[in-house]
């Protein structure tokens, strides 16, 4: 193995502000420390978390990297002291807390996670974040069951590819609301049952007729707004709602004598503030329930595009168009 350099190239963040305050700089490459991994990294998936910490609005946990990036794939270069679960030369793929955007990256060892079989390194670099999101929102938090009906806002988005093809391979049916005519085809081939166009289509209207008029047992929802009260208007009696982005807006006027008289759960989370052993113990569920799937070809993540690391600014512009379908990657 090539002797690891003590500097590296990565993308940081230069002041609050549009794709194109994302500048290249020079770092030390990081130490791992006890528990931890060296990943030189081979692929880094973009999330809406990582335009919302480059626009001031979701700074890293403490202790965390300052630069952008919460899941990498790559190759382990060093490890840590305790570190037993990955050695020098694996291939692996890990959420991380920050420190994506970069050449090297530290990873805790507890939730690195080995690549499937038939994984590329790209589709790898796609998968942690999202996986783990729709894990623990929609089958840990949400409680999803074989035969319910998941409703998914965003399904066209990485987050919403991944939780069609999870709920279908767990038994349940799966409606989704999207904003073209071509997200809708993607989704459906994807499994969906039913594809909504939010802008042609009144959501609640949909469900309620997909459902016999009983509403659905779970909603994933990532938009917030006024989609709130629609989604108590959607939910079956005692259906749960689990919120994981609020992108409409963090304030709704909302009558929640519906969340009363239908009994509805409405939850929520995000997953980088999680502590280290909350993280572990979503990548061991995984482990045991999910990567199979994985291994099997039954579940990939969807590509929409890749750009190399130092394309970052026009992979944010892809992200903040809503054109895209599915995961964009950023590449070494």
């Amino acid at each position: 193995m090539e002797p690891i350099p003590t500097q590296m190239s990565v993308i940081g963040i230069s002041r609050p502000g549009g794709p194109e305050v994302l500048q290249p700089e020079i770092r030390p490459v990081p130490q791992p420390g006890p528990g931890e991994l060296l990943v030189k990294v081979v692929a880094a998936g973009v999330n809406r978390p990582d335009v919302a910490q480059r626009s001031g609005h979701y700074p890293p946990p403490p202790g965390a990297s300052d630069l952008p990036g919460l899941e990498i794939a790559g190759e382990v270069v060093a490890v840590g002291e305790g570190a037993t679960r990955h050695a020098v030369g694996a291939q692996v793929m890990s959420l991380v807390a920050g420190g994506g955007y970069a050449e090297y990256c530290i990873a805790a060892d507890a939730q690195a996670m080995a690549v499937p079989p038939g994984f590329s390194m790209i589709e790898a670099g796609a998968t942690p974040e999202t996986l783990m999101t729709v894990w623990h929102n929609v089958f840990e938090r949400g409680a999803l069951q074989a035969g319910e009906t998941l409703l998914v806002h965003g399904g066209s988005s990485g987050i919403g590819t991944m939780a069609i093809q999870l709920a279908k391979a767990f038994g349940a049916r799966v409606v989704v609301t999207v904003g073209s005519a071509e997200k809708a085809e993607a989704c459906l081939k994807l499994g969906a049952d039913r594809a909504i166009n939010y802008k042609t289509e009144d959501f609640v209207t949909v469900v309620k007729e997909f459902t016999g008029g009983r509403g659905v047992e779970l909603i994933l929802d990532m938009v917030g707004g006024d989609y709130i009260e629609r989604n108590y208007n959607a939910a079956a009696i005692e259906g749960r709602i689990v919120q994981i982005a609020l992108l409409d807006g963090i304030k709704a006027t909302v009558n929640f004598a519906k969340l009363m008289t239908k009994r509805l759960h409405h939850t929520g989370s995000t997953l980088r503030p999680r502590t280290n052993a909350e993280k572990a113990a979503m990548v061991a569920a995984i482990e045991a329930k999910v990567l199979p799937l994985l291994a099997q070809g039954r579940i990939k993540p969807v590509i929409d595009s890749t750009f190399p690391l130092h394309e970052a600014v026009e992979a944010h512009r892809r992200m903040e168009s809503s054109q895209h379908i599915g995961k964009i990657v950023l590449t070494r």
